[in-house]
């Protein structure tokens, strides 16, 4: 299995360290891949007018504000702060030009503090959370507003004002999330690029599989404690539905190291990650607790301790520019016969590529002869 070590240790003011790998696309998991299929299939949602409501949107919100306010935040900010990393470097890799964007979701600045001069001219950072936004880096040498909505509603921003529209480890919390994306297609400029990280359905796999087998053993049923994600498969879709073309996905996993699932499930508390599921269960008993520790230590677990797997799924979608259609050439006009390109390997291997190219060059007198 190909792995990369991103970082040594991680260690918290609480005196435990975490270790954290980097698992390519891919390339061989580390655990057993059939335990990961232990989802909860009893989902539990209600329906309003035509959104499918899963999240309790006010306790995100909540849970928002106490990570933000709490005095030890940073020491929680490891994992969007390497995902942060990731998906601002990919800014550089458009080689348009770029003025204005929008960081969606901002947190607590884990992308925007990463944004280097000259990528961007102005930059509005946006999230639900007040704390949060207060909170937030902002990038050195360029301008920037902060503002505080709800990525639910429509945004109070004009169309087609932005070039770019970022969005990190935020997305997985909207109910509505092709709304969402229409009105990021909206606010973008014709030919304007969007750029977003979310976790992905593998993201847990192995506390939620721990927590359902604890729970049939101890209560004799399970309900869902891990909120749920979007598969990668179901992403282009979404995008090329809201208006977006020339996708680009692709997944990475980051597997992070921990004592027990009790620092797991206390730094997910810290992130802001806590489970906001409209029909979650309120508590989880001391037993079953214990069971799903020691489940998790027996069927994941090392001599260091235990793994946890956050997928993470990229995107990138652009909006459409009428301008930059390109129209199909009329038959006939093509300048090389494709039954002559066979030909093409022979004059490499004998001249190399001044070979080629005067074949070419050949071809091309040829038919205006």
């Amino acid at each position: 299995m190909r792995q990369k070590h991103l970082s040594n240790m991680i260690c918290n003011a609480r005196g435990y360290c975490r270790t954290v790998w980097r698992c390519g696309v891919g390339s061989g998991k580390m655990l057993n891949i059939d335990k990961r299929r232990l989802h909860s299939s009893n989902l539990l949602c209600r329906q309003q007018s035509n959104v499918v409501n899963v999240f309790d949107r006010h306790t995100k919100l909540l849970q928002r504000e106490r990570a933000a306010k709490n005095p030890d935040v940073a020491v929680y900010d490891y994992l969007k702060e390497e995902v942060g990393y990731r998906l601002s470097d990919r800014i550089l890799d458009i080689k348009k030009e770029l003025k204005v964007g929008l960081d969606l979701g901002c947190g607590r600045g884990h992308v925007a503090k990463n944004i280097i001069h000259g990528t961007l001219e102005y930059l509005y950072m946006s999230d639900m959370s007040p704390s949060m936004v207060e909170s937030a880096q902002t990038p050195e040498d360029i301008a920037y507003k902060k503002m505080v909505f709800d990525e639910e509603e429509k945004f109070p921003l004009e169309t087609e004002l932005f070039d770019l529209v970022i969005s990190n480890l935020n997305l997985h919390w909207v109910n509505d999330l092709p709304g969402c994306m229409r009105e990021i297609n909206r606010v973008l400029k014709k030919d304007g690029v969007f750029l977003a990280s979310v976790f992905g359905g593998d993201t847990l796999f192995e506390l939620r599989s721990s927590l359902v087998l604890a729970e049939l053993e101890r209560e004799g049923g399970f309900a869902a404690h891990i909120s749920p994600f979007t598969e990668i498969q179901d992403i282009g879709a979404l995008l090329n539905s809201c208006g977006f073309t020339m996708l680009t996905i692709d997944t990475d996993e980051i597997t992070v190291g921990y004592p027990t699932i009790f620092e797991l499930m206390f730094d997910l508390q810290g992130m802001g990650e806590s489970n906001a599921s409209i029909k979650r269960k309120p508590l989880i008993h001391r037993d079953t607790l214990l069971a799903a520790s020691a489940i998790y230590q027996e069927m994941y677990g090392n001599k260091d301790g235990i793994p946890a797997t956050f997928q993470v799924i990229y995107m990138i979608g652009w909006k459409p520019d009428p301008s930059q259609v390109v129209s199909q050439a009329d038959r006939g006009t093509g300048q090389v016969s494709l039954k002559d390109l066979h030909k093409l390997n022979e004059m490499v291997k004998e001249a190399g590529m001044e070979g080629r190219i005067k074949f070419m060059e050949e071809l091309i007198d040829k038919k205006d002869k």
